[in-house]
């Protein structure tokens, strides 16, 4: 018999040739097994969407984040843990780098902005203006700039993870003079 798909009846007069005598033949039957993965409603949460929902949360606030969150049916709690870079409410303490490296990059391209601003602002007070009321604005203008900086930038404890990086110690050992070691006279 040749090898390859062969059809029942071949089977059993295959089986029959070889053994002489007849048997039953059982058929399989295919049952469906249990189903694998998430179970129905379950939701697994697109990194980039994780990512534009931290974002979100860190540059337009938590109602912003919240409505665009609720779009896709995402809860307010990991809204939070969005805004952390954690990829849910277990995760709050160890941040994800895809996501906290994604909301770090929005924060600096908004802090950035807002320094062009702070400093066309400051540049265009002068003393002319300093005599005049519309220096106040230009202050105004440049408060609210450095607000908004200072909001954006990272929190101590993120700039120290992500700015840590490996020392070195070299430890130089001190050269000793012969005369520090005792000395032992042998005779021979």
């Amino acid at each position: 018999m040749p090898i390859g798909l062969v059809s029942d009846d071949d089977l059993q007069k295959e089986i029959e040739s070889l053994n002489g005598t007849p048997k039953t033949v059982v058929k399989g039957q295919v049952s469906k097994l249990h189903p694998q993965g998430r179970k129905e409603g379950d939701m697994n949460v697109p990194d980039p969407l994780r990512q534009i929902i931290g974002e979100t949360a860190v540059i337009d606030g938590r109602q912003a984040a919240l409505s665009l969150a609720s779009e896709f049916g995402v809860s307010a709690s990991s809204v939070s843990a969005y805004a952390k870079g954690a990829t849910s409410t277990a995760s709050y303490d160890t941040p994800t780098k895809s996501i906290i490296g994604h909301i770090n990059k929005s924060r600096a391209r908004a802090t950035k902005k807002a320094s062009k601003v702070l400093n066309a602002a400051l540049e265009a007070i002068s003393q002319d203006k300093l005599d005049y009321a519309d220096a106040t604005d230009l202050s105004g203008i440049a408060k609210d700039m450095s607000v908004i900086i200072k909001n954006l930038e990272p929190t101590a404890e993120v700039a120290a993870t992500e700015g840590s990086k490996p020392q070195f110690v070299i430890f130089a050992p001190t050269f000793k003079d012969e005369r520090s070691y005792d000395t032992i006279t042998v005779q021979e």
